[in-house]
């Protein structure tokens, strides 16, 4: 994926040579004194610290500059941060360099070091940085790879250093200071490798104009040769970044700026869940979840291939369409839950699990919320028990009152995991790495809550946000009653008290985040005050619940 040439303004792209240069000649005077230990050699490095902190300086108040009013995600926008991170760690070097001579002033006996196998080492080092502006100025991925690869190299180096040096730890002659300080010469060697792989990332990033590390791109570069047509006329575009870590990208075409597919990568027990989900869906209930086109790994990262699904977002929908859309869409999605949930009824019961779910979270929740920290409650002279209390009780109830039977759920059945197409009037669901046969009311509450949560203060966007939520709700009580679930409403209390609660860690609005706070624990105290063996009894104050 070599582009076209970049575009880098003139006086970066001046400060960005003179600093490549000025990395070099201290790379050089490097080089030398390894071969040749003086003093005088040592002062010339040391001396030009300045100089590459002043131009990385200039690239980077440069870049700020050129960024004012380009967008987040574009390719120019992309493009300068790259060249601030070039930069950076260009001046890392320089650092890098000079704190290995710090640890080799404390060595008394300079032959420890092993000093004739720096110079070759160093040379990598240069020929990464004479490689950088070639790179950049001809958008040349390969070469930035070559430049990422030499780590590689530079890391073998520094084994054999390492081997040599902890060998030597057993000889008597030898003293251990200057074997530690060996060690912490070859380690900040080493790390010159990080920063040209770093270096390397970003020219890549630049490149292709997306955000890329290297594990990223051999895999988007894999699985884009799996397309249809030429990939040189592809471009890819950041969709979203997930909470777990994931990246999503379309993959569109140059010319018609259609999506082709969407490029999904992370860790790769993430991506092998969500392979499996799919595979699982497509099995059990074909035509909900997008076909998978193409699947790669590599290392301790995956990435898949998706089928781009047309249409919009639930999220998207009840926050920017139409009032009959946002039925449509409503009617449409419970009326295909309700099927999935039939087709897919196993006769197992199946336990929530919620408490026990926000037990684990409460952590999360409060690095965040510091203010949600367990204490007493008071309120008119009486004390109320701590939040923590409440949930260690309700998880003991809540063991008593599993689903009569289980159904396939999506798992993370977010606003934004769900996608309608107006023109098929059809429902899809994609996320799917926590698919599993479980209680249904894990999906309705998550649902529910995560339609609360958006952050929108219009009132009529709040209104029909409380609508949607309302309705949802009659629509999966509907179900509850026809199949005889009667706990339904009591586990639903306490799977929306998970959320609402545990969904904070999500929320910086102080205010927003404590109505969700108030909610999940008045959830709690309504269930525990409901006698044991009148859970069927049990109804939720859905209109209090639902209303801001």
């Amino acid at each position: 994926m070599t582009g076209q040439r970049s575009r880098v303004p003139k006086t970066i792209r001046e400060n960005l040579h003179f600093l490549c240069a000025e990395i070099d000649g201290q790379l050089i005077q490097l080089e030398a004194f390894f071969k040749e230990p003086t003093a005088a050699t040592a002062r010339r490095i040391q001396d030009r610290a300045g100089y590459a902190h002043n131009l990385k300086s200039r690239i980077l108040a440069a870049c700020v500059r050129q960024m004012t009013g380009a967008k987040k995600n574009n390719r120019k926008h992309i493009t300068l941060r790259s060249l601030e991170l070039i930069a950076s760690d260009l001046q890392r070097l320089s650092n890098l360099a000079r704190q290995s001579l710090h640890h080799v002033e404390r060595i008394e006996t300079f032959e420890t070091l092993e000093p004739q196998r720096y110079p070759a080492i160093v040379k990598r080092v240069r020929s990464g940085v004479a490689s950088i502006e070639q790179a950049l100025t001809d958008s040349d991925s390969e070469l930035a790879i070559e430049i990422g690869q030499l780590q590689d190299k530079i890391e073998a180096d520094y084994r054999k250093l390492f081997k040599i040096y902890t060998k030597e730890m057993r000889n008597p002659d030898i003293r251990p200071a200057d074997i530690a300080n060996s060690l912490l010469v070859a380690s900040e060697i080493q790390r010159m490798g990080d920063s040209l792989k770093s270096i390397s990332e970003a020219l890549i990033s630049a490149n292709i104009g997306q955000a890329v590390n290297f594990e990223r791109y051999f895999a988007l570069q894999s699985l884009m040769s799996d397309l249809e047509g030429p990939v040189g006329n592809l471009t890819v575009e950041t969709i979203a970044e997930t909470r777990s870590g994931s990246s999503i990208s379309a993959i569109k075409d140059r010319k018609t700026e259609e999506v082709a597919a969407v490029f999904k990568d992370g860790e790769k027990s993430k991506v092998k869940e969500e392979r499996q989900g799919v595979k699982s869906w497509h099995s059990i209930y074909p035509g909900l979840a997008p076909k998978i086109l193409s699947y790669e790994k590599r290392n301790q990262s995956a990435a898949l291939l998706i089928e781009h699904l047309p249409g919009f977002t639930f999220e998207h929908i009840v926050l920017s369409e139409n009032d009959a859309l946002c039925a449509t869409a409503l009617n449409r999605l419970t009326r295909t839950l309700k099927d999935v949930w039939k087709q897919t009824r196993a006769q197992e019961p199946a336990e929530l699990g919620s408490m026990q779910q926000l037990a684990k979270r409460l952590g999360e929740v409060r690095r965040v919320h510091p203010e949600f920290q367990d204490r007493k409650v008071s309120f008119s002279g009486e004390s109320l028990p701590a939040l923590d209390k409440l949930i260690e009780q309700a998880t003991e109830r809540e063991a008593n009152v599993p689903a009569p039977f289980s159904v396939y759920i999506h798992g993370d059945f977010n606003v934004d995991n769900i996608i309608y197409d107006p023109g098929e009037d059809r429902i899809h669901f994609i996320d799917l790495h926590r698919s599993r046969y479980m209680d249904y009311v894990q999906d309705v509450s998550v649902f529910m809550v995560s339609n609360y949560r958006l952050q929108v203060l219009d009132r009529d966007t709040r209104k029909r946000i409380m609508n949607v939520s309302q309705d949802f709700y009659k629509s999966a009580r509907g179900f509850a009653r026809k199949q005889g679930d009667a706990t339904f409403e009591y586990r639903l209390a306490l799977g929306l008290a998970r959320s609402f609660a545990s969904s904070t860690r999500f929320i910086f609005d102080k205010s927003h985040a404590r109505r969700m706070w108030l909610r999940a624990r008045y959830l709690i105290e309504q269930a525990l005050a409901c006698p044991p063996g009148g859970e069927a009894r049990f109804r939720l104050p859905m209109k209090e619940l639902f209303v801001d």
